[in-house]
């Protein structure tokens, strides 16, 4: 089989590798659809402290089951799947209270173990969730980047009555706005943004207001509007601070990314409005809850794809996801 391989930081190569065979409890799937994310650019840049080499990398993937391994059902053979490319071990206390996202000894697809970007790949079995065939093959491949959107989400609990101000345009922005409009119908959606393409995607994808803030202070811009629910999909980290400014009493801020640089906040700046911070790394499960979402068409995962590609062209892809943010949103790669 062929796959995509970073042998070490800026050098990316596309191997023979043998068949690999599913282990006990494991499925092998035969990819079809594998999506580009800003995580991958970074393995490939040597900027993620996780990631060991030489690594197969891709956790956003979809394709069927083509072999199953010891006290796996036979007849899952030839399912349609998308892969959780969270694998936890299921007995520490964060997999106790429903966060394997967060498990003591994560292992995640495409990072810690080679991933997606293959003709084939093995993962647990209870990773492998089924895809209706209702749901197209670049639907389901976009279903892991939902899930980023479900898991902040369902932390945070969006209604109605909230005002929501998304910070980032980009695909983990955009996967957000069309959950706050179509699954959670909240009242008005604002984005901020640096690239006037990207609040034009926003804009597309169920944004009520957009706003440039490259060059003007984004509080004059909402002039006395206080956000009730605040999410971070910038990952910058002189966005908390600003974000906590901003908000309105009793508000909730939500933040992802992995930035190690410092920022500064004050305690009472949190305190005197009570506001309440939530943090979503990956997602815990959340698979089934997207998958329902695009059965029900509460979500269109098409409008973010602007590009495919063949794998065998993974770095022209990769270069214009990482260089073209003003058209180009959600690169799928074809096996």
């Amino acid at each position: 089989m062929k796959s995509i391989v970073i042998q070490q930081p800026g050098k990316l190569v596309i191997e023979e590798r043998p068949l690999p065979a599913p282990g006990p409890g494991e499925v092998r799937v035969r990819v079809k659809r594998a999506g580009i994310c800003g995580s991958d650019v970074h393995i490939f840049h040597g900027h993620n402290p996780f990631a060991k080499y030489p690594r197969t990398i891709g956790h956003e993937f979809f394709g069927h089951i083509d072999a199953v391994g010891e006290g796996v059902d036979i007849s899952r053979t030839g399912e349609r799947i998308v892969g959780d490319p969270v694998i936890s071990c299921g007995h520490c206390y964060p997999c106790r209270i429903g966060k394997p996202n967060v498990c003591r000894e994560l292992q995640v697809i495409g990072v810690h173990r080679d991933g997606g970007f293959s003709e084939y790949v093995t993962l647990p079995a209870q990773n492998a969730w089924c895809v209706p065939e209702g749901i197209s093959d670049d639907e389901a491949a976009m279903v892991e980047p939902f899930t980023i959107a479900a898991n902040i989400c369902s932390q945070m609990s969006p209604a109605e009555l909230d005002i929501a101000l998304v910070y980032g345009a980009g695909p983990m922005g955009l996967t957000i706005i069309q959950a706050l409009r179509g699954v959670y119908g909240v009242r008005e959606i604002i984005v901020a943004d640096k690239i006037d393409e990207r609040l034009a995607m926003a804009k597309h994808n169920g944004a009520d207001r957009i706003i440039n803030n490259a060059h003007t202070d984004l509080s004059q811009q909402l002039a006395g509007v206080m956000p009730t629910l605040i999410i971070d999909a910038a990952c910058h980290p002189a966005i908390l601070p600003e974000a906590i400014a901003l908000a309105s009493p009793a508000g909730r801020i939500g933040i992802l990314g992995f930035s190690d640089a410092p920022c500064t906040i004050t305690q009472q700046a949190i305190t005197s409005k009570e506001l309440s911070l939530f943090s979503s790394r990956l997602n815990s499960r959340r698979f089934p809850m997207v998958i329902e979402w695009m059965k029900r068409r509460n979500i269109d995962a098409l409008k973010l794809i602007t590009h495919h590609y063949a794998f065998q062209d993974v770095m022209n892809a990769m270069d214009v996801f990482e260089n073209n943010p003003k058209e180009c949103c959600k690169v799928l790669l074809e096996f």
